[in-house]
Order: structure tokens, then C-alpha cells, then sequence
């Protein structure tokens, strides 16, 4: 069911927003070459615990994963791209990270994800991550009142397909709300003028996500991480949005924290 906020609801959805920014501009910053993935995933429970949010994750148990997430934080490295689980790794120089949280604060959902590279990045990494910014950007822009899902889509897809990536739209952006994951869905392609009426009080995770070479996942043995088929890499950035008649805001967004 498509479930639309009141202005007040919104306002109240912004607290969540903030400490999700907050959070992954602070694990941004402190994750490096050496940093090992299960360090992130302890520090961001702590910051959970301290600021008494709730994690969105650790008992996750959807249909396509394997039981209960148990983190907190997906960590997704180099051609792993989405629901990346903490493990046992220590970065190296060049590595291509993905950090995607999701929490409640005062029972209202904030999910947000950025992409970066630990040490010396390669070219192709950073127009990859660019490139999903860019798409992010795009959608955020088509997300108003009287577009419709469509509008999102196809805003992403031309992005993608204007830099050679190909698309997989079996994961994409969903509704946000007092649950992680609501309706509608919105793929990261499709046609615009299609799909369900963009409305003032729609929230949305928007997350663009692409691989390098492939547009085909494959699950890890751990039964969460997704990879790319043939080894490339993957990148994914994501914001929660809420449409308004006065146009969308980015209820995750870090700028005012100086971090993209």
C-alpha cells in the first residue's frame, strides 16, 4: 500500500535524516586503508545506541537474504553493490566502498548510501560513483508533483545509458515511512509518463545503482552480498526524498555537513 505523509509527518521524519547523514559522513571519514569492515559496523551500532535510533537491519529477514542481516550497516566492497555483510576485511589502497544504513528515530525510517575509494582510486571508479551521483541528482530533480514513478526512472536511466552502464532493475528505490522498505517501487529504468502519480506526502528512497561491465548480480555464500557477475566493480548512492507542492526534499542530505 502506497501511504502518503502530512507536512507535520515530514517534519518529524527529519530527525532520522539527519542522524543517518550525520552518521555516514562520520563513517566516511573514518573508514581508510586498514579499516576493517566489521570496525565500521561496531562503530556505527554504537553511534545507534548512543543517539537511541533504531536499526533497520539486525533483524532483516526479507524473503531474498539469508535469515536475520545481524549488522547493522551494509558494507559492500569493489564488485560486491548492495547489501554488502560485514565481515572479517581489512581495506586495501584503491578499494571501491559502499556503505548503505538505514534507521528509525521515533518509529520514522531514514535510508541513505554513498560510494567512495580508500587510498588511490582508479579513473573508472570514480566515474562510475560520479555517475551514480549524477543519476541520484537526476531523480531527485523528477521527483515533484504531477510526475510520475516513470519520470524517476527513465531521469536514472538516461544517466546510466548516456555513460555506457546497462541497468538492472530487479533492486531499485522504494517508498520510506515507518518501515524500511514500503511502496511503490521505483526501478532505476523505465518510461516516463508511466506509473503511480507523484503526490505531496510521497516518500522515497531513490538509489541508483550500476555495475562497470555487467548488469547481472550473483549472491554470495554468505546469502545477502551481491556481486557482479564477471568481477566489475559497483557503485550505489542513495537518498530518502519527500515530495512536496513545494518540491522535493532531501531529508538525508550531508551538505550541510561539507561531505556530498
Amino acid at each position: 500500500m502506497i501511504e502518503l505523509r502530512t507536512p507535520a509527518e515530514i517534519e518529524e521524519m527529519r530527525a532520522a535524516g539527519r542522524f543517518v547523514a550525520e552518521t555516514l559522513a562520520t563513517l566516511r571519514d573514518e573508514t581508510k586503508i586498514g579499516t576493517n569492515l566489521l570496525t565500521i559496523d561496531r562503530k556505527a551500532h554504537d553511534l545507534i545506541r548512543k543517539s537511541g535510533a533504531e536499526s533497520c537491519y539486525i533483524d532483516y529477514a526479507p524473503s531474498f537474504g539469508n535469515g536475520p542481516f545481524g549488522k547493522v550497516i551494509c558494507t559492500s566492497i569493489n564488485d560486491a553493490v548492495l547489501h554488502g555483510l560485514p565481515h572479517d576485511y581489512t581495506l586495501r589502497d584503491g578499494d571501491l566502498v559502499s556503505l548503505d544504513f538505514a534507521v528509525a528515530v521515533d518509529g520514522w525510517v531514514a535510508d541513505s548510501a554513498v560510494s567512495f575509494v580508500v587510498g588511490t582510486p582508479r579513473d573508472e571508479d570514480l566515474r562510475l560513483i560520479e555517475t551514480t551521483e549524477r543519476a541520484l541528482d537526476a531523480a531527485i530533480a523528477a521527483a515533484t508533483v504531477g510526475n510520475r514513478i516513470g519520470d524517476i526512472s527513465a531521469a536514472v536511466a538516461q544517466i546510466a545509458h548516456g555513460e555506457g552502464y546497462s541497468i538492472n532493475t530487479d533492486f531499485g528505490g522504494h517508498g520510506v515511512g515507518r518501515t524500511m522498505h514500503g511502496d511503490p517501487h521505483v526501478a532505476n529504468d523505465g518510461r516516463p509518463g508511466r506509473g503511480f502519480p507523484l503526490r505531496a506526502g510521497l516518500v522515497l528512497a531513490l538509489e541508483p545503482w550500476f555495475l562497470a561491465t555487467t548488469d547481472e548480480l550473483r549472491t554470495d555464500e554468505d546469502g545477502w552480498t551481491l556481486r557482479s557477475a564477471d568481477g566489475s566493480r559497483g557503485a550505489h548512492s542513495e537518498h530518502t526524498v519527500a515530495i512536496t507542492e513545494d518540491g522535493p526534499i532531501v531529508l538525508t542530505d550531508r551538505s550541510f555537513l561539507g561531505v556530498k
